[in-house]
């Protein structure tokens, strides 16, 4: 059995979907600059005694780099809609 597909009209399908996608995301980013992970801490271990903690981590970043990656997204879309 043999299949046959046009691997350029697929290309350019996805393209358009990955240029969407990196919108989305660049968007999310520019809208949302930070966020808070916690971790667990051991702090005390006495043999059975066991002390934890969770320790809070925070992410931040500037909304120009969710600019930057929408920017990226608006080439790719456009690219894929030239061809």
């Amino acid at each position: 059995m043999q299949v046959s597909f046009d691997l350029r009209k697929l290309k350019f399908k996805d393209m358009k979907k990955t240029g969407i996608v990196v919108l989305i995301i660049g968007l999310l980013l520019t809208i949302f600059t930070t966020f808070n992970y916690f971790t667990r801490e051991k702090v005390v271990d006495l043999g059975k005694v066991e002390i934890t903690a969770n320790k809070r981590h925070h992410v931040a970043w500037s909304p120009l780099v969710g600019l930057a990656v929408m920017g990226v997204g608006g080439v790719v879309l456009l690219m894929a809609s030239k061809k």
